[in-house]
């Protein structure tokens, strides 16, 4: 049977990729996530694209809960936040509930804690005492559910860890964002595509989204692989009321399908405006 930890077989077609970011500090407002965007960006740099994310508090049942529906997808994850060993921090003892394992200390992370402990105390001028309480307690840092495999962390030395497809990095931007890049070109280099999506659309004006829907359907119908997209705004600061109608997909497609909307624009008694195109 295969432990749902160590697995990292994959659907041979493109996964979902989906964001994790746990923490009362960014849902109670002290702190702003950053995380989004930039998980965005660093998918959006390799071709791919974020599908989901979700934010939950520290509670160990929501997180549990939200890890095993994570286990279930099969979806690559990240997940931010939580992985320290302070009484607030849960994400690890959630992750090896959620996988039905058990958590111990991971051999190469106990080497990597106290290599940084040795550093520390070198740094600060004092002897390294490795069965001092405090040092003890540090290397519940690197307790992982049984089979995980580490993420390195460049800043400090301290890693994150991976369990299948789910990857869990600290909620620090500094640290997290060179691991989730680590994990994407050392783990999917593979999945990486350089024109891998292009998006057109066009501002219509004096358009109902209810209207425009038969053709869209009909745009995703003759077009296998494209999403057509309709965005309005009703106090653009620009355009005022209007609907931002496009599609997106691979380059080769959007080619075909992009004129194809504009076409059937063409019964709609509606005013077209500028046309944008994303890489």
């Amino acid at each position: 049977m295969t432990n749902p930890a160590t697995s990292t077989t994959l659907s041979s077609s493109a996964p979902n990729f989906g964001l994790l970011i746990i923490g009362d500090e960014i849902l109670s407002g002290k702190r702003a996530d950053k995380h989004l965007p930039k998980v965005i960006e660093l998918l959006k740099a390799r071709g791919l694209q974020l599908d989901y994310a979700e934010y939950v508090g520290d509670s160990p049942q929501r997180i549990t809960a939200a890890l095993k529906r994570a286990f279930a997808s099969g979806d690559v994850v990240f997940s931010t936040g939580g992985i320290g060993a302070t009484p607030d921090d849960h994400t690890r003892q959630c992750a090896a509930r959620a996988l039905g394992v058990e958590l111990a200390l991971h051999p190469e992370a106990e080497a990597l804690i106290r290599l940084r402990m040795q550093n520390l105390a070198r740094e600060q001028g004092i002897v390294y005492e490795p069965n001092r309480s405090d040092n003890i307690h540090r290397l519940n840092m690197g307790v992982f559910p049984v089979g995980a495999q580490i993420i390195p962390n460049p800043f400090n030395g301290i890693p994150g860890f991976s369990c299948g497809s789910l990857h869990f990095v600290p909620g620090f931007p500094v640290m997290a964002w060179p691991m989730i890049e680590w994990v994407l070109d050392t783990v999917y280099p593979h999945m990486h595509q350089s024109a891998a999506w292009i998006e057109k659309s066009v501002i219509v004006f004096g358009a109902m989204e209810a209207t425009l829907t038969p053709l869209m359907e009909e745009i995703e119908r003759r077009y296998d692989g494209v999403k057509v997209f309709s965005l309005p705004s009703v106090d653009h600061p620009e355009y005022g009321r209007h609907i931002e109608l496009g599609v997106k997909g691979e380059p080769g497609l959007v080619s075909q399908a992009y004129p194809a909307l504009l076409a059937g624009l063409k019964v709609f008694d509606a005013k077209l405006g500028p046309e944008l195109v994303q890489k």
